[in-house]
């Protein structure tokens, strides 16, 4: 009697936390040790990832100070640097999902299997715009944890966050799905994420977040907190992107994403009203750039994107990451709202790669603040890619050799140089004639990063 009436209580607790929606148990059957047959069925499935990497770094600070600088230069020495996090084992052949930010760069990454096996991992891809990232043990018949659609996800619904927290080992917390289609918050370029009140901290990163059936809705990357600590904000990459990011990978051996050849921004309703819209919904196209797939299938400035195949696009950021999922040469459905009635233009996707790919780009040898930068124009692709204003000029920084002055500078990939000393620059032709009158031990710069325009002045 007892027992039922404790069953009975704790089903009502938890249809109150989940505002009454527990389609992913059984209705008619709740015991209280349900979660934990979910949390069995999955931990097996669950790695503790380390790696280890080789950076480099100055000697000493001394080294920086100009007298010292000028009299033996930067003398750069190698420091081994270590992190833990967690990963998915998805195939029973030894492919494992994670984070790129847990193996990114690493010289050597070692699986410890939930037996208590360590293994040597090669990486098989890594994709920075994602977060995502597929290593590979070399083993058969591991225990692979079922894939689920995080698209079927809702608002309420439970969910377990299984990874390794402070290299404590395999742990397991619950919540709920806090909000969906999460981006914005400047963590990748790719951003859909699932927020949930689940506890993920530090070494959670490309762990586990499983449904009440034991299937995987998403991987585990981030959390928003002041401390460091868990505060109830998780994020995690959901699964069906995952998935695509690994396929692409095995397949391709980097990842190829759609493109589609616009600019555009929210709906409100003062837009709406001048488009003679009855309410504000999609996104207006600002920009298309020439000879795009938009383009070509007829996409105009104003026109109103409402769906893609069906779906509801609802900011720039939903369609953008709608797009990067399609594989180039795929055929897609737009409706579409212009002049007062609604319509679907087929486009087929271009490929991203291709587009964002600069004609012509600009190693710096010799210099002592910006040597090791590979600069290049902003294509219409990349300013669509990385979201920028149509007004944004400069250049964008290609890479950054390692252990190169410009790493020493904070130079980083993917900025854009908008200004160095009293020249401003507006193309690779600025750049070039701004490096080659830098002089001295003094040097102003103005970058854009990460949605900020920062300015500094380097001294060497």
């Amino acid at each position: 009697m007892i027992q039922s009436i404790r069953s009975g209580l704790l089903v009502l607790l938890l249809s109150l936390m989940a505002g009454g929606a527990l389609e992913a148990a059984p209705r008619e059957v709740w015991q209280d040790d349900w979660v934990a047959d979910v949390a069995q069925k999955v931990i097996p499935s669950v790695v503790n990832i380390a790696s280890v990497k080789t950076v480099a770094v100055e000697q000493s600070p001394y080294f920086s100070h100009p007298f010292f600088g000028e009299m033996f230069g930067n003398i750069p020495q190698e420091q081994v640097k270590r992190a833990l996090g967690s990963g998915v084992i998805v195939s029973s052949d030894g492919y494992i999902i994670t984070n790129d930010h847990v193996v990114a760069g690493a010289d050597k990454v070692e699986v410890r299997l939930a037996d208590e096996r360590v293994l040597t991992a090669r990486i098989i891809g890594t994709d920075p715009k994602s977060d995502v990232a597929v290593v590979k043990i070399d083993a058969k018949g591991l225990p692979a944890i079922p894939i689920g659609d995080s698209s079927r996800l809702r608002i309420g619904s439970f969910v377990l966050a299984v990874g390794n927290p402070f290299g404590l080992g395999q742990t397991v917390t619950m919540g709920i799905v806090s909000a969906l289609g999460r981006s914005g918050l400047g963590i990748t370029d790719y951003e859909n994420f699932i927020q949930t009140d689940a506890a993920i901290n530090p070494g959670n990163s490309g762990g586990a977040l499983v449904n009440m059936k034991g299937e995987l809705v998403g991987i585990n990357t981030a959390i928003l907190s002041r401390s460091g600590g868990n505060v109830g904000i998780g994020f995690a990459i959901p699964v069906d992107l995952a998935m695509s990011v690994k396929n692409s990978l095995l397949r391709y051996g980097k990842v190829v994403r759609g493109w589609l050849g616009i600019s555009a921004q929210d709906m409100d309703p003062k837009i709406a009203k001048s488009l003679k819209m009855t309410a504000a919904r999609g996104i207006m196209v600002s920009d298309v750039t020439k000879g795009s797939p938009a383009a070509l299938a007829g996409i105009q400035r104003s026109d109103v994107i409402l769906s893609v195949n069906g779906k509801p696009v609802s900011s720039p950021a939903a369609l953008r990451f709608a797009i990067s999922e399609l594989p180039p040469g795929t055929r897609i459905k737009m409706a579409v709202f212009r002049s007062g009635r609604e319509f679907i233009i087929p486009v087929t996707l271009g490929d991203l790669a291709k587009a964002t790919a600069t004609e012509e780009s600009f190693l710096v040898k010799d210099n002592r603040f910006l040597a090791g930068v590979t600069a290049a124009d902003i294509t219409p692709a990349l300013r669509e890619q990385l979201n920028l204003a149509s007004d944004l000029a400069g250049v964008i920084v290609m890479d950054v050799k390692r252990g190169s002055a410009a790493q020493g500078s904070g130079i980083q990939t993917g900025d854009i140089i908008m200004k160095l000393g009293t020249l401003n620059i507006k193309n690779l032709a600025d750049f070039k004639k701004a490096v080659s009158a830098l002089t001295g031990r003094r040097m102003s710069i103005t970058i854009y990063r990460g949605g900020m325009i920062m300015s500094s002045t380097i001294i060497r």
